[in-house]
């Protein structure tokens, strides 16, 4: 018998969480078909409704509710690219996420900023979010950069234009950019194609993305939905990020909020897959348990880091690459 050559074999190489099991993952995947199938997810913006509609979707323009066959999500998911590149200004910096690379990134949107003096606070200015930049960009554990803190000082018409300006003055990192609307989006992709070269070269080597948030339960505001296609037209990698609260926005249950936040991701994905198959699309998490005496998220809980983990099995299961806050 040749040697290295085993049967029915498996193994781990090195330390691992495993939170569900295989007919767990199918159990979440089957209920959020169903859920996408029968009550559907509610989209607004008469484009993204044209474009669901023209690709399979049943559309209901009154209610604005959206309900997607099991066989469209699946393409959907198929489509996805298993690996997505974060590129920098320097490709020193580049870095691959997908299948089981780890990275990691900044926190993001602080209102305000604590002094050194660990005594005060105010809210964020300008100068903090170039000097935080430029900290994350000197650190070997922060992959690619988010928004760390939102200046409080900018004009709020061209808030994100002046967030880009920093994130691309002071790192050589990639930068995960939040973004207000369609239309802001396309101003920031053209500054990305004057910094990366050119439009060519800002596909080839994407040092811009974006990221959007569905909100739950089961709805995907205009906003995103027009970030969604502005990115995937352009085909900027874009993350679906759901934010659900379970005992608030989604189920108390933690396997209801799953399938709660499982169902609005991959209808912003198929979305994304409907403008431009084959776009970059990354599955986000920052959902959390509510708080019953505060009303607020429960983060660094065991829930959290449960739900978390839950859900990068999801997207390991789907075969895309995944962002999750907590871990």
């Amino acid at each position: 018998m040749r040697k290295g050559v085993t049967a029915g074999a498996l193994t781990q190489l090195g330390w691992g969480l495993k939170s569900m099991t295989e007919d767990d993952i199918l159990k979440i995947h089957d209920s959020t078909l169903e859920v996408l199938e029968r009550t559907g997810i509610e989209i607004d913006g008469e484009e993204a409704l044209n474009i669901c509609q023209k690709g399979g979707c049943k559309v209901n323009k009154k209610t604005k509710v959206v309900k997607f066959p099991p066989h469209l999500v699946e393409e959907a998911i198929s489509r996805c690219p298993k690996k997505v590149l974060f590129a920098g200004r320097d490709p020193e910096s580049d870095f691959v996420t997908g299948r089981r690379e780890v990275g990691f990134t900044n926190f993001g949107v602080g209102l305000q900023t604590e002094e050194l003096d660990g005594k005060t606070v105010r809210d964020s200015t300008f100068q903090d979010l170039k000097d935080i930049v430029r900290l994350c960009d000197a650190l070997d554990t922060v992959d690619f950069i988010v928004t760390p803190v939102a200046p409080r000082d900018v004009p709020k018409e061209t808030f994100d234009l002046h967030v880009l300006e920093a994130c691309m003055t002071n790192s050589s990192k990639h930068y995960a950019a939040d973004c207000e609307n369609g239309e802001m989006a396309e101003k920031m992709i053209e500054m990305a194609k004057v910094v990366a070269g050119g439009s060519k070269e800002l596909q080839e080597r994407p040092i811009l993305s974006f990221g959007v948030c569905p909100i739950s339960p089961l709805r995907i505001p205009k906003e995103a939905a027009d970030v969604i296609m502005v990115s995937a037209k352009n085909g900027i990698p874009i993350e679906i990020l759901s934010m659900a609260l379970a005992g608030a926005t989604s189920p108390m249950s933690l396997s209801g909020t799953l399938v709660t936040h499982n169902a609005e991701v991959l209808a912003g994905m198929v979305l994304a897959q409907l403008v431009n198959p084959g776009v970059p699309t990354i599955y986000g998490s920052s959902t959390a348990a509510l708080h019953m005496r505060y009303g607020s998220a429960t983060i660094g809980t065991p829930e959290f880091a449960m739900l978390n983990s839950a859900l990068a099995e999801l997207a390991h299961h789907y075969e895309v690459p995944v962002c999750v806050g907590g871990l």
